[in-house]
C-alpha cells in the first residue's frame, strides 16, 4: 500500500471503503499516506453492492470527484461498488447505466475515471477483473446485475496480504473459497483455454493445500500470502473464461437463503464437479490435478474438503429442500453463467 503515492503520479485520490476501516485504523493510514493527494473517503459501503446505494452516490461523486482516481480499499464488495462510478455518462444519473443493465445493453460513456484496487480480503480476485456485481433488493424478483464495461478494468492492483491478517476466521474461510470457485469455474468452462487451466489449477491446488492450515494460523503472513496469492490467480484465469454454473446458483443463494457469496458458490461445486466429470477427457484431465493423480474419486475429496473447513455440501443444510435444489439447478443452468458450464455445451 506504500506505494500508492508513487503510482497516483500527482494526481488527487478519493478513496472507497468499508465503516470499519476507521475502527481498524486503516482509514487513519491512508489519509497519512496520501496527504494532500486524498481528495475524499467514502467509507458507508455495505456488503453486496445494492442498486439504491449506488444511485443515491452517483451524480454527488462525479460532481465532486471528477478529476480523481478511485482508490478502492477493501473486499469484494468495496471493489465493486467502486467500479460502478468509473463509468460516466452524459445524464450524470446512474440511471442510465441501470437501463443498459437492465436491458441487456452497453451505456454510452462519455467519461470514465481510472482505479487502483486495494483488496483486503482473499477472494474476490476483483482487483483483476472488470467484473462488478450489483443487487436491486426493491425489485419483484430481487434482481442481480453484472457491469462489465472496458472502463472498469483496474489501473492497478496492490495486493498486500498483511492488510488480511485482522479477518475473522468465516471471512477467511468464505473469501478464499471464493477463490476456489473461480478456480474451478474457469476449468469447467466452454471457455477455458490453456492459460486460463494454468492459472486456476496453482489457485485451486494453492487453496486446498493451504486454507486448513490458515484456518489453524490466522497470523501467519505466509499462509495469508498463499491465500492472496490463490485470490489473484483464480480473478485472472476467469477473466479470461467468465464463471459457470456454481456461480449461477449463488446468486439464488444470496438473496433468497442469505448465504455469504462465497458460501453460496463454494458448497455447490462438488455436485457441480459431478456433473462436469467425464463431459470432456481434457477437462477432466486438469480436474484430475487438483487433488492429484491418485485420487481415485476427486469430487468426493471435495467433499472431504469442505468439510474439513466446516462447510456442508448438501443443500438441505443451507435451508433448501431437494425439489428446491433441483429447480434451482435447472434454473442456472439455462442462466448466462450456467450457460458457460461445460455440460450444457454437451448437451
Amino acid at each position: 500500500m506504500s506505494q500508492l503515492p508513487t503510482l497516483l503520479k500527482g494526481r488527487r485520490a478519493v478513496v472507497i471503503t468499508f465503516p470499519q476501516a476507521r475502527d481498524t485504523g486503516l482509514s487513519g493510514s491512508l489519509q497519512t499516506l496520501l496527504g494532500s493527494q486524498l481528495a475524499g473517503v467514502i467509507d458507508d459501503v455495505q456488503p453486496n453492492p445494492e442498486l439504491s446505494w449506488v444511485s443515491g452516490h452517483y451524480r454527488a461523486f462525479w460532481q465532486k470527484y471528477a478529476d480523481c482516481v478511485v482508490v478502492a480499499v477493501g473486499g469484494g464488495s468495496v471493489l465493486d461498488s467502486a467500479k460502478m462510478f468509473l463509468p460516466g455518462v452524459a445524464s450524470g444519473d446512474f440511471a442510465e447505466i441501470h437501463r443498459a443493465l437492465a436491458q441487456g445493453t452497453t451505456p454510452a460513456i462519455t467519461r470514465a475515471l481510472p482505479m487502483m484496487a486495494v483488496p483486503t480480503t482473499a477472494g474476490t480476485g476483483s482487483e483483476v477483473t472488470p467484473w462488478a456485481t450489483l443487487w436491486d433488493r426493491t425489485s419483484a424478483q430481487h434482481q442481480k446485475y453484472s457491469l462489465h464495461l472496458a472502463q472498469t478494468w483496474p489501473e492497478a492492483a496492490l495486493v498486500d496480504p498483511a492488510l488480511t491478517l485482522s479477518l475473522p476466521h468465516t471471512v477467511t474461510r468464505d473469501s478464499n473459497l471464493d477463490a476456489l470457485s473461480h478456480a474451478l469455474e474457469a476449468i469447467w468452462n466452454v471457455n477455458a483455454n490453456p492459460v486460463s487451466d494454468s492459472l486456476a489449477l496453482q489457485a485451486a491446488q494453492t487453496v486446498v493445500l493451504h486454507l486448513p492450515a490458515l484456518l489453524d494460523n490466522p497470523g501467519s503472513v505466509e499462509l495469508r500470502t498463499m491465500a492472496s496469492r490463490a485470490s489473484l490467480l483464480a480473478g485472472l484465469a476467469f477473466s479470461n473464461t467468465k464463471t459457470a454454473l456454481a456461480h449461477n446458483i449463488s446468486y439464488e443463494m444470496t438473496l433468497k437463503h442469505g448465504l455469504s457469496h462465497g458460501l453460496a458458490c463454494s458448497f455447490t461445486l462438488p455436485m457441480v464437479w459431478r456433473l462436469a466429470w467425464g463431459k470432456r477427457p481434457d477437462r477432466d484431465a486438469v480436474l484430475q490435478q487438483v487433488f492429484g493423480a491418485q485420487e481415485p474419486d476427486p469430487a468426493s475429496a471435495l467433499d472431504r474438503f469442505l468439510a474439513s473447513v466446516g462447510v456442508s455440501s448438501d443443500f438441505k443444510d443451507h435451508g433448501v429442500t431437494p425439489q428446491e435444489a433441483q429447480d434451482m439447478l435447472e434454473r442456472a443452468l439455462q442462466g448466462p453463467r450456467g450457460r458457460n458450464f461445460i455440460q450444457s455445451a454437451a448437451a
